[in-house]
């Protein structure tokens, strides 16, 4: 394996993870908003990832089978909405109820921070990878 590759994979999983963040944030923003351009509360959205066999590998890397990351599909939750009594909403139902998003916070607050530390750790085997690059460099010039 190259170092390059070790770069690919790491950089494809943090591109990943940093989307993830993204719709984890844009979850956690929404957890109350019941009024959407769609009609209706928020639904919340999660991020499928799927394995991409690596190009052009060589046949060390065949024996690997390595593969990057790659966003699937972003999917939304379908979930029904919590139904809060609230009759002073001007989104309420002829009852008093708001048809609120099915968000759990403490949920969204998990992923989060799986989903950082999935990117903390991509960074980590980049340092590691142009560590051992540069002491390669180090010892060539010996």
């Amino acid at each position: 394996m190259s170092f390059l590759t070790a770069f690919n994979i790491s950089a494809s999983g943090m591109s990943a993870e940093r989307l993830r963040i993204n719709v984890i944030s844009s979850n956690i923003a929404n957890i109350n908003t019941t009024r959407t351009p769609e009609g209706g509360p928020y639904k919340r959205k999660d991020v499928v990832f799927e394995a991409s066999p690596i190009e052009n590998k060589n046949s060390f890397a065949n024996q690997l089978e390595l593969e990057t990351v790659k966003v699937k599909n972003i999917v939304e939750d379908n979930r029904p909405p919590i139904l809060k009594y609230d009759p002073s909403n001007p989104d309420a139902d002829k009852d008093g109820y708001v048809k609120m998003p099915n968000i759990n916070l403490m949920e969204e607050m998990v992923n989060l921070i799986n989903a950082s530390r999935s990117y903390e750790a991509n960074v980590q085997v980049m340092r590691s990878a142009k560590d051992m690059v540069s002491r390669t460099i180090d010892i060539l010039r010996v």
